[in-house]
């Protein structure tokens, strides 16, 4: 028996296959977001929100001689099957009560603000430089701003000891030089950890600033100068609102780690120096409190991120009017 192939009308045909390729450009277009979203998602979730679970539950828990050195939140009755839940507050309404932590979190503030500030200051005129320098030189000045991160952090602070101590580098130059007649207390003071934290991360605002010099158009100041501003003038007119994404992506790359730095304060700083960062070492390791510990790290994390969320929504808000 002989059958007969079946056609459609070429209409019907036509419509078929724009429908096949909308939909195979749609599922590419998917699969495709997919697969960039899920690499920096996943690494959120595991090196971020899991770890703040953890330490969100310690911070729940009470201090207890065991190991590890707290209650579990959860205990099953086998004879009852009862299941009890024990989650207690005190933590946070201590961190409250004791003025210790709250001067801790201002002084980390405080110092992380004025140690950024100090940093912008120093990196603008750096990285307007380096923006407006010959495309053949940038390569090179870039290089001399990251050269500092082939050496290791912890020998680099050292490093400033020897600049910074009474018999250092700073004090024999000026005692040689006759400007002073005795040595300079610098190091162990607040004067030796800004200098410390701004050497660390100003870098990391270089960069960003660079980033958003180099794409503004030159011609916006020669057109400023023509219509009659003044050098400083067209600095705050055209210059630092065009930098103004990169000021504020450079202040938190500087503001956020410099909360919580260790390091330098407990190398550079006074005994008395009081940082965040301090105070988590002497609970988790001294006094072995890890509740409390994880309490004081999951109040820091939430003063950073909101007005980290603000910042961003205000900046993705005014550029989707733009």
């Amino acid at each position: 028996m002989n059958m007969k192939a079946l056609t459609l009308p070429a209409s019907i045909m036509d419509t078929i296959s724009r429908l096949t390729m909308r939909f195979n450009i749609f599922a590419n277009v998917k699969w495709g977001r997919l697969s960039v979203i899920s690499v920096p998602t996943l690494w959120l979730a595991v090196f971020f929100f899991i770890p703040f679970v953890v330490v969100f539950k310690i911070s729940l828990a009470e201090s207890a001689i065991a190991i590890p050195p707290y209650s579990s939140l959860f205990e099953w009755d086998a004879e009852e099957a009862f299941l009890a839940i024990k989650v207690s507050l005190a933590n946070y309404v201590y961190l409250f009560e004791d003025t210790l932590y709250i001067e801790a979190y201002w002084s980390s503030i405080k110092i992380a603000a004025v140690s950024t500030f100090i940093t912008l200051i120093v990196a603008f005129p750096i990285a307007y430089l380096i923006a407006r320098s010959d495309p053949q030189k940038r390569t090179l000045l870039l290089a001399l701003v990251v050269l500092p991160f082939w050496t290791s952090f912890l020998l680099r602070v050292y490093a400033w000891i020897g600049f910074l101590k009474k018999n250092g580098v700073i004090n024999d130059v000026l005692m040689g030089l006759g400007i002073i007649d005795q040595p300079i207390t610098m190091i162990q003071t607040d004067f030796a950890v800004y200098i410390g934290i701004v050497y660390t991360y100003l870098p990391f605002m270089i960069l960003p600033l660079y980033t958003a010099l180099e794409k503004m158009d030159i011609t916006l100041l020669e057109a400023a100068e023509d219509l009659g501003a003044k050098p400083y003038q067209s600095f705050f007119l055209v210059t630092l609102p065009l930098a103004v994404p990169g000021i504020i992506a450079g202040c938190l790359l500087v503001f956020i780690p410099a909360v919580g730095e260790f390091v330098i304060p407990a190398l550079l700083g006074a005994s008395d120096t009081l940082m965040i960062g301090r105070v988590l070492w002497d609970e988790f390791f001294l006094n072995r409190d890890w509740p409390m510990a994880s309490a004081v790290a999951t109040v820091m994390l939430i003063i950073l991120v909101l007005p980290i969320m603000l910042i961003t929504n205000r900046t993705e808000t005014k550029e989707g009017a733009k």
